[in-house]
């Protein structure tokens, strides 16, 4: 139990700000965690004493985000009034920082679960290619590849260039 305490409390941080960048929904990002910290807790004999402890949570945890996440998408999105936060009901920020976190939250909201789940894996909870190859279950080019399209992607949307219009230079030629 000691092992659980020393490895898994510091990464509580990095879970809850990965669940909610994957989930964006504060309570149900918190009880994803609380699943995978359970599931982690209950099957800790499980795991391989070689391995990144580090990459096994993340793994759990992003496997029960996909899972809850397709539960979503059959059954529909559901809160009632009385559990709803009081800020969804506020005035956006008028700030410039603020506004841009909306920007890149709302940017990031529009990119393929593929390409959010490894952006967020590298640039966000500072894995390595290799860590997020492990947690996606995919090579590591796989990851790079996908990680140099959300990059792309992201700076697209975030300066307002329309994805499907060509840019310079980068015209096809038609050949007979």
């Amino acid at each position: 139990m000691s092992d659980i305490l020393r490895l898994v409390e510091p990464m509580i941080p990095a879970l809850r700000r990965y669940a909610r960048a994957l989930l964006r929904d504060v309570t149900a990002a918190d009880d994803l965690v609380q699943d995978c910290l359970e599931r982690v807790i209950s099957r800790w004999h499980q795991r391989r004493r070689d391995g990144d402890a580090r990459t096994w949570v993340f793994a759990i945890l992003h496997n029960l985000a996909v899972n809850r996440l397709r539960q979503t998408a059959r059954r529909g999105a559901h809160v009632s009034l009385d559990d709803a936060d009081e800020m969804v009901f506020a005035r956006a920020p008028t700030q410039e920082d603020a506004l841009m976190r909306r920007d890149i939250v709302a940017a990031l909201a529009r990119l393929p679960e593929e390409q959010r789940s490894v952006l967020l894996l590298v640039s966000v909870e500072d894995l390595s290619y290799a860590q997020a190859a492990e947690v996606l279950g995919i090579p590591i080019g796989t990851v790079m590849s996908r990680l140099a399209r959300a990059r792309e992607r992201l700076r697209q949307l975030l300066e307002g260039e329309d994805a499907t219009a060509a840019r310079p230079g980068a015209h096809l030629r038609r050949i007979k």
